[in-house]
């Protein structure tokens, strides 16, 4: 049976499983997820009732939460592209990056979106102030973290990329990463030139005029 993805293309998350699927050819369904495909929110909260995706679904197996889609994955559908090393010792550091990405990139930006979306009586200068703030301490790491790596973790595309291209990607559209912040800077263009991740960002065009702050007019 067919491997299914729910979710959506302009969700950082789905593209972080969609880059891991496409990296290694997987086939698979995806069951967008919005207002033209009710069927598919009904399944989404059948299978999972916090609905929040993107969700794996392969046989009479669901998997949700996306690192753990990816190990996932490479443990039961591998192919050519291991996002996993196979050795304990090596595996440490791209599980370590996968979270920082998730956690201390993804996580402001959401910070900062969300608070966009809400009623202009309810918003939170402060918190997104923080916001802004841990994103340039985690940029400043970062640049310092990836000097003489090609990916993330080393030489080798892994997990932590998955989750480093999506985080990158919107982060700078809402703290632009800085020209003092080369390393970073080029590493994220070599993600967008990657070519799991350049499919992502292209099937998400139709959706950037929803972005709440404005998509830049780049990438």
């Amino acid at each position: 049976m067919t491997l299914q993805l729910f979710g959506h293309p302009f969700s950082s998350y789905t593209m972080k499983a969609l880059i891991a699927l496409y990296e290694n050819e997987t086939p698979f369904d995806f069951r967008v997820l919005g207002p033209d495909q009710p069927e598919n929110t009904a399944e989404l909260a059948r299978r999972w009732p916090v609905a929040r995706f993107p969700l794996l679904v392969d046989g009479e197996r669901t998997v949700f939460e996306t690192s753990a889609i990816i190990e996932y994955l490479a443990a039961f559908h591998p192919g050519q592209v291991p996002l996993i090393p196979a050795d304990a010792k090596a595996a440490v550091p791209v599980r370590m990056l996968d979270r920082v990405f998730d956690s201390h990139v993804m996580s402001p930006v959401q910070t900062i979106v969300f608070d966009a979306r809400r009623p202009a009586d309810v918003r939170d200068p402060y918190g997104v102030s923080q916001a802004h703030a841990a994103l340039d301490t985690v940029y400043g790491w970062l640049d310092r973290a990836l000097a003489g790596r090609l990916w993330a973790a080393g030489d080798a595309f892994t997990l932590a990329d998955a989750a480093a291209a999506p985080s990158l990607f919107y982060a700078d559209w809402v703290h632009p990463i800085g020209d003092d912040r080369a390393t970073l800077k080029a590493y994220r263009a070599r993600l967008l030139a990657r070519p799991s991740f350049a499919r992502c960002v292209d099937d998400a065009r139709p959706y950037r005029p929803f972005f709440p702050l404005g998509a830049p007019d780049r990438d």
